[in-house]
């Protein structure tokens, strides 16, 4: 047996209380949905500032009616700390997935990229370490590595920050490390690549490459391509990532797996070329007309690195991770939920109305 189906065996043999933050974003509903599916009891908190309602009504339906009665959602925001010690109360373990993400947006407000990524990350690991809470997981990002050189990257290995965001990120993982040296605080952080799935989201200048590419080629429109295309990054699909947060979440007390930093990737290399190649041939499967399409061009963006590639050894060996989703089988299933969501969406507006009721237990 696996460690991912033994960790999750004893979870539905022992149920824990489990705060996810940002569960009403892309990654961190995925992990709710899962928690839920393996009877945990979770409480979420988010302020739907880039998450959405719907994100958690479709986590709750994945989970079903029954586990579902282990949510609970509170409506609010990391940058107020009596918010965090409200929602850290009688709580396990903390998945810290809130934050605002993409190098963009914090080049664009860096101050508001450090308020919710560094003083709402503080905010949340001051409140659990005073709960009690047992373990504090949370995301960080492969734009620590800044400006590193070499094709793989290596936890111990890191550049010079190239973003706000990515400095902000940077600053989470010292104060994960002062408060396991100044408060034995057990933390895990996990540098998440560049992650994938169904509910991302694909509009505004901050959606994800994946996301924009499948949105507009649905759509009949060209690509747009920052540089050449040869930037690569390592895609990792979203499964993978839920695995990592269980697993950190459920380390031992005290292991070596714990106060550490691992890179959460699928340990490949795929350019945006490739990239743009693999969704256009499975997109040309419902309508072939796309299979013609070429992507635009366009200048290089500020603080975007080069290469991007994850050495998961670390996580395989200490946590147990195994991403079990490739590029291509997670783009596969990516596509079929994306354009199924889009062709109930008219139905389901029908049946439930323009505005979904946000699910508050």
């Amino acid at each position: 047996m696996d460690a991912i189906k033994k960790v999750e065996a004893e979870l539905e043999a022992t149920p824990r209380k489990w705060l996810v933050t940002g569960a009403a974003g892309f990654i961190g509903s995925h992990i709710l949905a899962r928690l839920l599916s393996l009877g945990q009891q979770v409480v979420v908190l988010d302020n739907f500032e880039t998450g959405k309602p719907e994100n958690l009504t479709a986590a709750l339906a994945q989970a079903g009616k029954e586990n579902a009665k282990g949510f609970q959602f509170i409506e609010a925001d990391v940058r107020n700390l009596a918010s965090c010690r409200a929602a850290c109360a009688g709580v396990n373990i903390v998945l810290h997935q809130a934050g605002l993400g993409s190098v963009p947006r914090s080049i664009e407000n860096p101050i508001a990229t450090h308020e919710v990524n560094v003083s709402g990350f503080l905010n949340m690991i001051f409140a659990a370490r005073d709960a009690g809470v047992g373990r504090f997981v949370y995301a960080t990002s492969s734009s620590v590595y800044g400006n590193m050189t070499g094709q793989y990257k290596v936890e111990d290995e890191v550049g010079e920050p190239l973003s706000p965001y990515a400095l902000s990120k940077k600053i989470d993982e010292l104060y994960a490390k002062i408060f396991a040296h100044t408060y034995a605080f057990e933390s895990i952080g996990l540098r998440y690549f560049n992650v994938f799935g169904a509910r991302q989201d694909p509009e505004g200048p901050y959606a994800a490459v994946i996301p924009r590419f499948v949105s507009a080629l649905s759509a009949g429109k060209a690509c747009t391509i920052y540089g050449d295309g040869e930037t690569s990054r390592d895609f990792c699909y979203v499964d993978n990532v839920v695995q990592a947060n269980i697993l950190a979440g459920t380390a031992l007390k005290g292991s070596p797996a714990v106060n550490q930093v691992y890179n959460v990737g699928a340990g490949r290399e795929t350019s945006l070329n490739q990239l743009h190649g693999m969704i256009r041939d499975r997109l040309a499967e419902e309508n072939r007309a796309i299979k013609s399409f070429e992507p635009v061009y366009q200048p290089f963006r500020e603080g975007d690195v080069r290469r991007s590639l994850a050495d998961i050894n670390k996580a395989r060996t200490l946590l147990g991770y195994a991403p079990s989703w490739t590029v291509a089988t997670g783009l596969a299933r990516t596509i079929d939920e994306t354009l199924a969501a889009e062709k109930a969406a008219p139905e389901q507006r029908r049946a439930h109305g323009a505005r979904e009721a946000r699910p508050i237990a």
